[in-house]
């Protein structure tokens, strides 16, 4: 039999996970601190609401996906673990490493499935991209920087670092395989108090370097990923249609006389099967709680992510 699976918050993303777990057959619930919000989710989605002192000791509910402000993440996580409920924590999956461990640790402690929402890893496009990277289509990764940037939102507790940044630092873990040794931040708080903007520079291991610059006060959206290797460059970018979403560029640079030159040519558009990052997450969710294994995004690579951010926040007064 398939799970059943409840939501813990409404919200924006929240609605989304409601959606997609419906049409999966797998919705049993939503909760929310606003009841009248998840009465009328309850009965849009035809699932049961509950409140959230109620959620966890329900029998009838196999996992929870915790979609909340994520400074209740870690603690509701730990509740629902210790209740013997599978999680999905959205990112960031707290907003201190320690908070974080804390609830792997009883994940782990209890037997139950924690995966971290970093959806980007589900997008087919990314997913293709791994797989070139792997077979040796781009020779040795030297270089990887991405850029993501927009206007709003405007969190009360999420800077544009934290709430921006997460998922392509899942994907840079996922195409190195390390932590990065070296990480160093910069950023600037232009409205309040949390920066709207910041820059990341990273050092891993074996010398690959990586950047990444989030923002939420730019005018034009840009969600782009480019992975540079000795023999190609690849370039992921999410605003582009599906059959452009992901680029090779067969770039030449060699050295003679002395000089490095550089000849350019055109991309090649590798074909990417369309599918909707979202629904093959919460797919693989499902699968992870039926088989027990280990989730890609593990909760283990979401308190690597945030090892990361920690490193690279820059405070403001």
């Amino acid at each position: 039999m398939k799970p059943s699976i409840a939501v813990l918050g409404c919200g924006y993303w929240g609605a989304n996970h409601v959606r997609t777990l419906r049409d999966l057959g797998v919705l049993r619930a939503v909760s929310d601190a606003n009841a009248a919000r998840a009465e009328g989710f309850a009965v849009e989605h035809d699932c049961l609401a509950i409140a959230p002192s109620e959620l966890f000791q329900r029998d009838d509910v196999d996992a929870v996906v915790i979609a909340l402000p994520p400074q209740f993440h870690a603690e509701q996580a730990v509740r629902a673990v210790e209740a013997g409920k599978d999680v999905l924590v959205e990112k960031p999956i707290a907003l201190t490493v320690p908070d974080a461990e804390r609830a792997v640790a009883a994940a782990d402690r209890n037997g139950r499935i924690f995966m971290t929402g970093h959806v980007l890893r589900f997008h087919p496009a990314f997913e293709k991209l791994k797989a070139l990277i792997d077979d040796g289509e781009l020779g040795t990764v030297k270089y990887i920087h991405s850029h993501r940037l927009g206007l709003g939102k405007f969190h009360t507790e999420n800077d544009a670092l934290w709430d921006l940044a997460p998922h392509d630092l899942s994907m840079m873990l996922a195409i190195t395989g390390q932590a990065p040794i070296d990480v160093r931040g910069e950023g600037a708080a232009l409205l309040d108090r949390l920066s709207d903007f910041a820059h990341l520079h990273m050092l891993f291991p074996d010398g690959l370097r990586g950047h990444l610059f989030a923002s939420r006060l730019n005018p034009y959206r840009e969600r782009r990923l480019t992975v540079v290797g000795t023999r190609a460059m690849a370039v992921f970018d999410d605003v582009e249609p599906w059959e452009r979403k992901l680029a090779i560029y067969h770039h030449e640079v060699w050295q003679d006389s002395g000089q490095w030159l550089a000849t350019t040519n055109e991309p090649t558009y590798v074909p990417v099967e369309g599918g909707m990052p979202l629904t093959r997450e919460l797919e693989h969710f499902i699968h992870c709680i039926e088989t027990r294994e280990p989730p890609r995004t593990s909760g283990e690579e979401g308190v690597a992510v945030l090892r990361i951010l920690t490193a690279g926040t820059v405070t403001h007064s």
